[in-house]
């Protein structure tokens, strides 16, 4: 019986945080219908939800501090969050963030897109493949990466990552490739390719400029 026949799962968030203190709550009950995590920082002043946007997911996002005591920014408000407080960003251009107050800060997310079916985001991926990128792992990085791309409809990314794995490895026309495709469906990744140093082995390829500079 896979987790998805299953009837019910439970767990404890101290068993899923991970060192950066992510608890993939989604990932690891494979949650189809919304996304859900949870966020925790150890120490004051910790920033436990980066400030970001939704807009290009168009998620509507309520944030529930479970634990601690937390800052939260949105938009030019700062509110004050003890736990138990909830904060529900309605729009997704609204810039959101928190920090902690307290030591074992921990932030509940539920998020998704009003009326449409909900769809995982690749920032799930990226945020596992990077270390692979970090020790080295580059071939692991892509197979990684290639495993999850038909998982996801935001592929720009995952795309602009197996080119830099790609490059690293010494596959400069599949690494080409991939580069056009991320650039295609994301075009500011262009900046990320001026600068990003795992694509120097392919940089000199007179190809690279005709990739970057073809960009919609």
């Amino acid at each position: 019986m896979t987790v998805a026949e299953k009837a019910f799962e439970t767990t404890q968030l101290r068993d899923l945080e991970r060192p950066d203190g992510w608890s993939p709550i989604r990932l690891h009950f494979e949650v189809q219908a919304f996304g859900v995590n949870a966020w925790s920082a150890h120490e004051p002043g910790a920033a436990v939800i980066p400030e970001h946007d939704e807009e290009p997911s168009g998620h509507e996002e309520l944030y529930l501090v479970t634990s601690g005591h937390a800052t939260f920014t949105v938009g030019e408000e700062e509110l004050d969050g003890p736990s138990g407080t909830i904060v529900f960003v309605r729009d997704p251009a609204v810039k959101r963030g928190a920090v902690a107050r307290e030591p074992g800060t921990t932030i509940l997310t539920v998020g998704g897109k009003p009326g449409e079916a909900f769809r995982p985001r690749s920032w799930e991926t990226n945020r596992d493949v990077l270390p692979l990128f970090d020790s080295g792992e580059y071939a692991e990085a892509k197979r990684f990466l290639l495993d999850a791309l038909e998982r996801y409809d935001d592929r720009g990314t995952p795309y602009f990552n197996l080119a830099c794995a790609e490059a690293q490895l010494g596959e400069a026309d599949v690494a080409l490739e991939h580069l056009q495709t991320a650039l295609r469906e994301r075009p500011s990744l262009a900046e990320n390719a001026a600068q990003d140093t795992d694509l120097d082995p392919i940089r000199g390829d007179r190809r690279f400029a005709d990739v970057v500079a073809a960009r919609p």
